[in-house]
């Protein structure tokens, strides 16, 4: 009598047909800052929440001052409609603006980088490495004096351009080179 076959779990794992000939591991950088690609999420910096207080509190009295401006000075009643309706978005914008940036984040996996952000409307995309053609790093005045950057992923779509905002400098450029490294040893149909 013989035994019977191991199947499922119990079955040795056997190189498959696509493992034939092929290398037998992935040439990975290997960069001092390199990061690693771990599959966990990572999120933005909260000092992101203070850039963005101030970004927006600054345009709130802009648009308080060209309201009253406009009222006073030029006798126009109709201005405090659209003022108000402004403010009101605006200061609704700073009301869920700090739960907004707990919702980003972005997980490094083997093959692609993955980035989640939104409340109600959540968008998760995924961008293979491979398929990357350009990453970028702004920051203006005030993110720069708040420390805070954020990083710009160009594909070929157009609609898969993704943008992490709030990252530290330092952890902006560690995540642009680690994407550039990688992305150079997996290049697909470029």
């Amino acid at each position: 009598m013989t035994p019977p076959e191991p199947t499922g779990a119990d079955r040795p794992e056997a190189p498959s047909v696509l493992d034939e000939g092929t290398y037998d591991r992935l040439h990975e950088p290997r960069g001092a800052g390199r990061l690693a690609l771990d599959g966990t999420w990572h999120q933005i910096s909260p000092r992101y929440v203070t850039s963005q207080f101030v970004q927006n509190g600054i345009v709130l009295a802009v648009l308080v001052v060209v309201v009253l401006v406009v009222a006073f000075v030029f006798d126009q009643s109709w201005v405090w409609i659209p003022g108000g309706i402004l403010a009101a978005a605006t200061l609704i914008t700073l009301a869920i603006l700090p739960r907004q940036a707990r919702a980003i984040g972005y997980m490094l996996r083997d093959d692609d980088i993955v980035f989640r952000k939104g409340i109600l409307w959540q968008r998760i995309i995924a961008v293979p490495y491979g398929r990357m053609q350009l990453v970028d790093i702004t920051h203006g005045p005030l993110d720069r004096a708040f420390g805070v950057s954020q990083l710009k992923m160009v594909t070929a779509a157009a609609t898969t351009g993704v943008q992490i905002p709030g990252l530290t400098q330092a952890a902006a450029e560690a995540l642009r080179d680690t994407l550039i490294d990688v992305a150079e040893t997996r290049r697909t149909g470029l």
